[in-house]
């Protein structure tokens, strides 16, 4: 009697038996995920993207927090790589998949850098820059139709981590590093980790902001070369103690910059002539979601004027289509864009230029 089951009691059963997993995944983050279809490779490929970027999270709370981002982020991704809507630059997953853009603003601390520029420098869009300066390149008639630093001038694409907001110190060091070979000869790495242990009394922050201005200063003020990037190795932190003056890793033969000076500012004339001479530093709205998932071809926006990120240009072109480009380096590493680079709409209909590029442009001099 006890092995006879009706078919009500089978009934009974399997709805029990439901009702127990239901319960059992309820409690368990990702269950459904390992059972069903699309979510199941959804949570597999977020599993292999931890894998590659070696991502680890303190508990399950985080990790299912990260993984709807990281689904978030995906959706988004393939949905504007399906219907681009006339735009022609692509997107990729890469190692900010599980980070929501406010969490990348939070980086950068509040740091207002269109309100900086307006209490250090005199906005216009004549040759003017400052008081009792000029445009070193303002009498400048021919340039080339394109230029390209990245073969003489410019060391390999560097990152400034994940959770560390110098982008500010890779642009100065990087306009540096670009000047230092056009009047040497010598493409050096020099030293970002400098620039942050040794700026913050100079207004800048480390890892929470900076500004490319300060830094020049920092270096004018010391009459030294910067250190070479092994002596003085990038850790991706701040607070550290700075030890300029302490340690022998000076460059070997590299310049001392004297100065610095501002592009003429929403002026993408100006701007070319300075690029086609040495790479520039350059701030930039990067805000938008396009933006941070970018892989390939020329970025055309969305963006406005809210300047959180500082990159470099280091040439300017003209695809088969037409359409002019700036190249600008970043300090995402590799696998970001086009290997560490993007190429961002040139000749905007905007004096400000696309995503604010021509506001607060910047180049160290000797």
């Amino acid at each position: 009697m006890a092995l006879l089951i009706t078919n009500q009691g089978q009934s009974i059963c399997l709805a029990f038996l439901l009702v127990l997993i239901l319960a059992f995944c309820s409690s368990q983050a990702s269950c459904s995920r390992q059972l069903y279809g699309e979510e199941k490779n959804m949570f597999q490929r977020f599993e292999e993207w931890m894998t590659k970027h070696g991502r680890v999270y303190k508990d399950a709370q985080e990790k299912e927090l990260r993984y709807d981002i990281f689904k978030s982020n995906v959706e988004f991704i393939e949905a504007f790589n399906k219907n681009k809507d006339g735009r022609k630059y692509t997107l990729s997953i890469n190692k900010f998949a599980d980070r929501k853009n406010e969490e990348l603003r939070a980086m950068r601390n509040g740091y207002n850098v269109r309100q900086h520029l307006s209490k250090e420098v005199i906005t216009s869009n004549s040759m003017k820059v400052s008081p009792n300066t000029f445009f070193k390149y303002a009498n400048v008639t021919v340039v080339p139709l394109s230029w390209d630093w990245t073969t003489s001038a410019v060391t390999p694409v560097k990152d400034q981590g994940y959770d560390c907001g110098s982008c500010w110190a890779f642009a100065t060091v990087a306009v540096v590093e670009g000047l230092n070979s056009i009047m040497t000869g010598n493409l050096l790495s020099l030293s970002e980790q400098e620039i942050i242990d040794c700026t913050t009394s100079f207004e800048d922050d480390g890892c929470h902001g900076g500004f490319v201005e300060k830094a020049f200063e920092y270096m004018i003020q010391r009459n030294m070369s910067l250190s070479t990037e092994d002596g003085y190795p990038y850790k991706a932190v701040d607070g550290g103690v700075c030890l300029d003056d302490f340690n022998n890793n000076v460059a070997s033969g590299a310049i001392t910059i004297t100065g610095y000076k501002q592009v003429p500012q929403n002026n993408e004339i100006a701007l070319l002539l300075a690029v086609a001479n040495q790479p520039v530093s350059v701030y930039i709205d990067a805000e938008a979601e396009e933006f941070k998932h970018y892989s390939g071809g020329v970025y055309t926006g969305p963006c406005g004027t809210n300047l959180t990120h500082a990159v470099t240009i280091v040439g300017y072109d003209t695809t088969e289509d037409d359409e002019k480009y700036w190249l600008i380096k970043n300090s995402w590493g590799e696998e970001w864009g086009e290997g560490g680079y993007m190429r961002i709409q040139r000749d905007f209909d905007a004096n400000e230029g696309l995503c604010g590029i021509a506001m607060g442009a910047f180049y160290p001099t000797v």
